[in-house]
């Protein structure tokens, strides 16, 4: 199936300052990959029977990486809706829990709630099996890590520090990149043709933002697939 995805601005490559840019530009995805990047007019006349999804004024480009998995989904615990406790990890949570059902259901929560922040990517290490398991099934990809997120792995990379929100009781860790990392640096690989159609869309940022404000996602997709969609 052909899908092409239009936007006000196309960033294939955030990462390079020199890299091109497309207004009211496009992506075109056949089944999970990327076919073409380019003008959505040009795209549009060449494949004139592709399903178009129209993201308006939006900013179109790689999805994220979040460098702190292994804190985030070993660590944290990601609360049931029926528990009426807010969809904030809850710090350290899980640290001491056992009960491997628990804490895989607790990541598959957290990483869900990841892709309404644009992250495609997550960077481990992984320990529990159930964990894992949640991530492998996700559709995002799994990165290797340095390390225990928060702590100085072998290359000197750190996780993201623990971000305390206004009004909150306590420290609050974020599952939005965004809030700790400029949009260059946060974004995985570049949108390429052949290469596997992960990309987020978000708000347009302002003239003089060096990207997208944190909770600007507006979708996300993984593997070609629209997995999520602010309503």
């Amino acid at each position: 199936m052909l899908t092409l995805h239009r936007a006000a601005l196309v960033l294939p490559d955030p990462a390079d300052p020199t890299a091109p840019s497309h207004v009211d530009g496009a992506v075109l995805v056949r089944d999970a990959l990327v076919e073409e990047v380019g003008p959505y007019p040009e795209l549009a006349a060449a494949q004139p029977t592709a399903r178009v999804r129209d993201w308006g004024d939006a900013l179109l480009g790689p999805g994220l990486r979040h460098p702190d998995g292994h804190r985030l989904l070993e660590r944290a615990y990601h609360p049931d809706p029926r528990e009426e406790l807010g969809d904030a990890p809850v710090p350290d949570g899980l640290v001491g829990e056992a009960d491997e059902a628990r804490c895989g259901a607790s990541a598959r929560r957290g990483l869900q709630r990841m892709l309404g922040f644009g992250v495609t990517a997550v960077a481990g290490p992984f320990e529990r099996a159930s964990v894992r398991t949640a991530v492998a099934r996700s559709g995002l990809v799994a990165l290797p890590g340095a390390g225990a997120a928060g702590s100085v792995g072998a290359a000197g990379s750190v996780g993201l520090p623990p971000v305390g929100l206004p009004g909150a009781v306590g420290v609050v860790w974020s599952l939005d990149p965004l809030v700790g990392l400029p949009f260059a640096e946060a974004v995985h690989g570049r949108l390429v043709v052949g290469g596997r159609a992960d990309f987020a869309v978000f708000a347009v940022f302002a003239p003089g933002e060096d990207g997208p404000r944190a909770g600007g996602c507006r979708a996300a997709v993984l593997g070609g697939r629209l997995v999520f969609r602010r309503r």
